[in-house]
């Protein structure tokens, strides 16, 4: 399973960016700042980075020059920019692709892939498997012990977030931002409801795998 960092300092580009790279079944790792990215890479595997341009105290472009000097790491400038000196810049400075905000999902998957492909990277599995759940995240279908289930679309995201970071608790509040976005005016029984419907849609076994872990949240973990 690949890995993405993205580097941008705001927060909502990134949990957006972070879903689809998710749904897409990516890891993900985050930095709000050049610093940290520098850091992120030299500690962690890290397949591709995505760089936002436009950030206070060190550029993206200041922070791909710094990471040039001990990495090869494909990184994929984001950026509001769209002159073709800043363009040029960006991939002298070592850069491999720049894409433009605002861009779709789809155009972002295709330049990621790409780049994949020309670095000789393995993408994705197509199945990724947890216990008896297993994910095809070509067609985006949810199967248990080989018999596929129909989930909603919010269900689909929480069990996808839950089957990426498995062992890790979340709380009600972080699960709600992530799915439903910080402006969603609802509460956190919203959750719980989506919880209690895809256990229920997973079924008794598989079911088991998503814990309540009180007074946090909640957490997946395969249970045989």
């Amino acid at each position: 399973m690949t890995t993405i960092l993205i580097v941008d300092d705001e927060r909502e580009m990134r949990k957006l960016v972070e879903l689809h790279l998710l749904q897409a079944g990516h890891q993900v790792l985050h930095a709000d700042n050049g610093e940290v990215a520098i850091e992120v890479v030299h500690t962690s595997k890290v397949d591709l980075i995505l760089l936002d341009v436009m950030m206070p105290e060190m550029s993206g472009f200041e922070v791909c020059e710094k990471i040039r000097a001990f990495s090869s790491v494909p990184i994929i400038f984001l950026t509001a920019l769209d002159a073709k000196t800043d363009l040029v810049k960006g991939l002298k400075l070592g850069g491999d692709d720049y894409v433009i905000k605002p861009f779709t999902a789809i155009e972002l998957m295709a330049r990621i892939n790409a780049i994949f492909r020309r670095a000789g990277i393995s993408t994705v599995d197509e199945h990724h498997k947890a216990g008896i759940i297993k994910h095809n995240s070509v067609g985006r279908k949810i199967s248990v012990n080989n018999e596929k289930i129909q989930l909603t679309l919010k269900e689909y995201e929480l069990l996808l977030i839950f089957m990426n970071h498995e062992g890790k608790a979340f709380s009600r509040e972080q699960l709600l931002e992530r799915i439903w976005g910080i402006d969603y005016e609802g509460g956190t029984r919203t959750v719980d409801t989506h919880i209690k419907t895809l256990r229920l849609k997973l079924g008794e076994q598989a079911g088991k795998y998503i814990e309540t872990v009180w007074g946090i949240g909640y957490r997946f973990e395969v249970v045989e």
